[in-house]
């Protein structure tokens, strides 16, 4: 399986490309809606996720409930739940489910072998960040999971014709909004913020996967280094080392403002 993913600016448009990648033959299961959250919104969140005929007695009826950060489930139920460094956010289904969690929220048990199943299906954990970015500044995510190039060619049509933002474009915008303040605390040294900004920048983001970030430095050294040399052997000859573990450093610290952040907001 592979996620295809597209940003949109309103959750109407979100819902409209999810009815077409249904009406397209794109099941259900594979398909979620990522949504910024509030208690406000359940009611018309339980209206709005689209159905179709095949789903079970109860799909788009239940709802998680939001206690504490944690969140129960049924099969292709709404849900609601915290996610460290972005707030309350609405989800539909165990895919959604297990991008949640992925993602750090709490997931009830519930959903058992069938939320890991969903992720080794394909969903990219390094690009998580990406969708939180996007939830934080209002805007919604729809994830769908391909089994083949065919399927692959109607989820992209179906994003490209109701104005999705590809994630490629995201994790541009991404960088933008993070690129003057980093530029502007960035040591001084010899080398310019411009010269190690690449190398910098791909230690930033392998910070932020999602499956090392909350770990203590000494959890995650060892995979740190392990991308480092797969960046070294890609780019021979280079000054890779230190901005990329200066950039890995900076990325940790700037995943606990935000986390930091939402506590002192709560």
């Amino acid at each position: 399986m592979e996620a295809i993913t597209g940003v949109f600016n309103a959750q109407a448009d979100a819902e409209t490309a999810v009815k077409h990648l249904q009406e397209s033959g794109v099941p259900h299961d594979r398909i979620t809606i990522l949504s910024p959250g509030n208690n406000h919104k359940i009611a018309s969140e339980m209206q709005s996720v689209p159905k179709d005929a095949s789903e079970q007695p109860g799909m788009g009826g239940a709802l998680g409930a939001l206690m504490g950060g944690g969140v129960g489930i049924t099969g292709g139920a709404i849900l609601m739940a915290l996610v460290p460094g972005v707030g309350p956010v609405t989800a539909f289904g165990l895919l959604g489910a297990a991008i949640l969690g992925a993602a750090g929220a709490t997931i009830g048990a519930t959903t058992g072998n069938k939320m890991e199943q969903a992720l080794s299906q394909g969903i990219p954990e390094d690009e998580i960040y990406v969708y939180e970015d996007a939830l934080r500044k209002g805007r919604s995510v729809v994830i769908a999971l391909a089994d083949g190039s065919e399927t692959e060619g109607r989820i992209r049509e179906a994003f490209a014709r109701d104005g999705a933002e590809s994630v490629d474009a995201a994790r541009e915008q991404w960088w933008i909004g993070l690129r003057s303040a980093e530029e502007s605390r960035y040591p001084k040294s010899t080398r310019s913020f411009s010269d190690d900004e690449k190398f910098f920048r791909l230690g930033f983001q392998a910070a932020m996967h999602a499956r090392t970030r909350c770990l203590e430095f000494d959890q995650v050294s060892a995979e740190m280094d392990a991308v480092l040399e797969d960046v070294k052997r890609e780019h021979p000859g280079e000054n890779v080392e230190e901005p990329f573990v200066r950039g890995y450093q900076r990325g940790r610290e700037h995943y606990q403002q935000l986390c930091d952040e939402m506590t002192k907001a709560a």
